[in-house]
């Protein structure tokens, strides 16, 4: 099929190499000069050095991952590089010059001489040997706190950036329906507005860095049946439009996302790979989303072989890119050889391709890979020795300390009391009996998508190549005058109990217990957290609570500290622990934040994403619920937490008073202005979060008992007050109607500001006039909060 195809050129630079043209000019150019094969070629990625011998970092790897024969690939071009740094452990600089190599060898293999695109995870810090592990996506839920999200987004975009990658596979915009699923730790948390505030302050973040952000998994994944991993979806059109879709709308609109990852599941017997509606007509046609939409990895083959749908591999690709997806990953499988064939066939047309590679060509010409005179030699290295790769070595870092005091600052926000009956701050205690199986666990603070727990588990002979001190590291620098006794007491999932009664001597001797319990992450069945690892129940890990109940009975104050990926019962703990502290894979600084918490070095702000279930069973459960899904004399299941979404305590106190509606009446497409004030009556410096909370007692469709629309942190000094503006937009009460569509109806409303969402301080009862208003994206997505300080308004965002 290969033509001699003439190249139009100018004297100077052909036209699509010329920054100074009109982008859609110079792609309509390239595109007329190219040949089929070389625009399949810009469609899909090439994953060098991946396992196929089982190391699965993917599902189905080692089914999936053929040998690629890259000289004979690389004339018709390349659209991606799978992960050069993320797939083995690679010194920094060495990673960046051979990325540099490659795309030297690939430019000049193809007539265009066009780079490929290079894309890394990036869910908890920039994933690859050496790079600083940033807390999980749950813990930047529970910071409330978009703008120190967007500014750590930023330090990893330009860390990613500094060696040559473009696109990172990051935000994870999935909203927790399960909390059995194990793919828990990598979500926001079980709220839409909050995972949509802090996800798009997140693609912002890595925008503001030139990498290109990418939206995941689009839609629906994290509601898969009964917690499953790639477990169909039964989910009803309004849950996913009311759930499920609105933090990707708010992505595309606000972030200014670049790129969406398509979900693995099917949802009432569509697979998202193949959803044309979902794909086109809601995300491109009615969003208005012009980036690209990529495959999660494997994903069109598995039109074929999970879903059915495709009865060969040209079949798989025909179907995903009518749906509208552009790229395969991680690996070229569907959209090679198959997909030229079907092409030549007439099984698949021509325009199909050429609008896919229209949108990735426009992608490479933003980010510069189409500009003449292009270098591949990133920023990190300009300036080295390139011909001497010993004399790079070490040169580069991705672990700065700047990155590490970002790191801790999130960490700190992020760690959330959840009790303390007064045994918190410790101050300075005698003696510390230290237990549990993540006492003294360097990984205990990494999520699953943290290099080495994703990598670096299957090459246990190369360092982490960060520092990751223990809770052991960071108590003894907290306490340096502590007596402090560490026994392990059980694993993580062993279910030993050989060790229990050691554990409780221990305790039996020490002024105060401090427990570290909780998950280790891991891909696929080799953790108790991370993609693969659901749990049937959310009891603690093996033998766990067997460890907290028996040292709750020995009489020594018992501060439980929970390194985990998902909330999980805590039996009687939950009422009888003198403290329970709770942290979601913090990231490299974890210790040392909860550590400072724990002392009262550092005063805890943090709010829980997700609930705290009371009951190990009774899942899915989520503070969403319907009234029908609320506690009742019906059911012999209650499913109300031990602690409430939102939740979060301090070592200061705030009172909240002075509740004023300025307007309290307004047609469906106005708006209402709310007053208070909030003052810290304790004697510690303190930060209060502020919760805005809608409840619609009569709608025409059933809805929440109430949904969270709007946020914001309210720092304060002992006995400092702040007055609070909030203007809460008719739009925030809009949802799916009978119609299908997006309503805002008349009515009365109750606006509740609340502490969590069991914890409501004041309400405004308001009411909205006139006919009902349909909405659309357009629509305002936030309430805004003014803080009055000293009689001058700050502005700060509600989100």
């Amino acid at each position: 099929m290969t033509a001699n195809v003439a190249v139009e050129t100018t004297p100077e630079v052909p036209l699509w190499n010329d920054p100074a043209q009109d982008t859609g000019t110079r792609v309509s150019a390239l595109i007329g000069a190219m040949t089929v094969e070389e625009k399949i070629a810009q469609l899909y990625g090439v994953w060098v050095g991946a396992s196929d011998e089982g190391a699965e970092v993917a599902p189905h790897q080692h089914d999936m991952d053929d040998a690629v024969d890259l000289d004979a690939l690389l004339p018709a071009g390349l659209g991606q590089l799978t992960r050069p740094f993320g797939t083995a452990p690679v010194d920094p600089a060495l990673g960046a010059l051979s990325l540099a190599r490659t795309q030297k060898r690939i430019t000049a293999a193809n007539r265009f001489g066009i780079p490929a695109l290079a894309h890394e995870e990036c869910l908890a810090g920039f994933a690859t040997w050496g790079a600083t592990a940033y807390p999980v996506p749950l813990s930047w839920g529970a910071t409330f706190d978009p703008g120190l999200i967007r500014r750590m987004a930023a330090a990893i975009g330009r860390d990613m950036r500094s060696v040559g990658v473009h696109q990172g596979l990051a935000p994870v915009l999935d909203v927790v329906r399960d909390a059995r699923w194990g793919r828990v730790e990598e979500t926001i948390g079980e709220d839409p507005y909050l995972v949509g505030s802090i996800g798009t302050a997140y693609v912002q973040g890595l925008r503001s860095a030139g990498v290109v952000a990418t939206l995941k998994h689009f839609a629906g994944y994290s509601a898969s049946r009964a917690g499953r991993n790639l477990a169909p979806v039964g989910m009803g059109p309004r849950e996913r439009a009311d759930v499920v879709l609105p933090p990707f709308e708010m992505a595309v609109r606000e972030g200014g996302a670049d790129s969406v990852m398509h979900a693995y599941t099917d949802t009432d017997g569509m697979p998202s790979a193949a959803d044309e509606d979902l794909l086109t007509g809601l995300l491109r046609d009615t969003w208005g989303f012009d980036g690209t939409v990529v495959a999660d990895y494997f994903g069109i083959a598995f039109l074929r072989t999970l879903h059915g749908v495709a009865g060969d591999w040209a079949e798989a690709a025909g179907a995903a890119l009518r749906a509208g997806v552009d790229v395969e990953l991680p690996t070229v499988k569907t959209f090679g050889a198959p997909l030229a064939e079907a092409v030549a066939a007439g099984r698949v047309p021509e325009s199909l391709i050429d609008r896919a590679l229209r949108r990735v060509l426009t992608q490479k010409a933003r980010l510069g890979l189409l500009d003449a005179g292009w270098d591949p030699v990133p920023a990190a290295l300009r300036g080295g020795d390139l011909d001497d790769p010993d004399a790079l070595r070490g040169s580069v870092g991705l672990d700065s300390a700047e990155n590490r005091e970002l790191a801790r600052t999130v960490a700190e926000e992020a760690v959330v009391l959840l009790a303390n009956d007064g045994t918190l701050p410790l101050g300075r205690p005698r003696r510390i009996a230290l237990i549990g199986p993540n006492a003294a666990e360097p990984t205990a603070v990494l999520g699953c998508y943290s290099f080495p727990q994703h990598v670096g588990v299957h090459h246990p002979r190369t360092p982490a190549g960060i520092d990751l001190p223990t809770l052991e590291d960071a108590l003894r620098r907290e306490f340096p005058d502590a007596e402090i006794t560490v026994a392990r007491g059980t694993g993580v999932d062993d279910g030993d109990v050989s060790g229990i009664a050691g554990a409780v001597r221990t305790a039996r001797g020490a002024d105060v217990v401090v427990v570290a319990l909780g998950d280790r992450a891991g891909l696929f069945g080799r953790g108790t957290s991370g993609e693969g690892c659901d749990a049937e129940s959310l009891a603690l890990p093996g033998a766990q609570q067997h460890l907290l109940d028996a040292l709750l009975d020995c009489g020594t104050p018992v501060v439980a500290v929970l390194l985990a990926g998902r909330p999980y019962a805590l039996g009687r703990a939950a009422d009888e622990a003198a403290a329970l502290v709770q942290s979601f894979f913090p990231g490299v600084e974890g210790t040392t934040a909860i550590a400072g918490v724990l002392s009262g070095r550092t005063v805890p702000s943090g709010r829980l994403p997700v609930s705290v279930p009371r009951g190990t069973g009774g899942q899915p459960a989520t503070y969403l619920g319907a009234r029908l899904a609320q506690a009742g004399d019906v059911s012999s299941i209650d499913p109300t937490p031990a602690f409430a979404f939102g939740h979060g305590l301090s070592y200061t106190s705030f009172d909240w008073d002075g509740l004023a509606v300025g307007r309290a009446e307004a047609d469906t497409g106005g708006e209402f202005t709310l007053g208070l004030t909030v003052r810290n009556t304790g004697e510690r410096y303190g930060t209060e979060t502020v919760q805005l909370y809608l409840h619609d007692p009569v709608a025409s469709v059933v809805q929440p008992v109430q949904r969270l629309i709007g946020y914001t942190r309210v720092p304060l000094a002992p006995g400092e007050d702040r007055r609070l503006r909030v203007t809460v937009p008719a739009d925030l009460a809009s949802f799916t109607g009978r119609d299908g569509r997006r309503v805002v109806e008349p009515g009365e409303l109750h606006l509740r500001l609340a502490a969590s969402s069991s914890d409501v301080r004041l309400t405004a009862t308001v009411t909205l006039t006139g006919a009902s208003r349909h909405v659309d994206h357009h629509r305002r997505f936030h309430a805004h909060f003014e803080q009055e300080t000293s009689g001058r308004p700050e502005p700060h965002a509600a989100a």
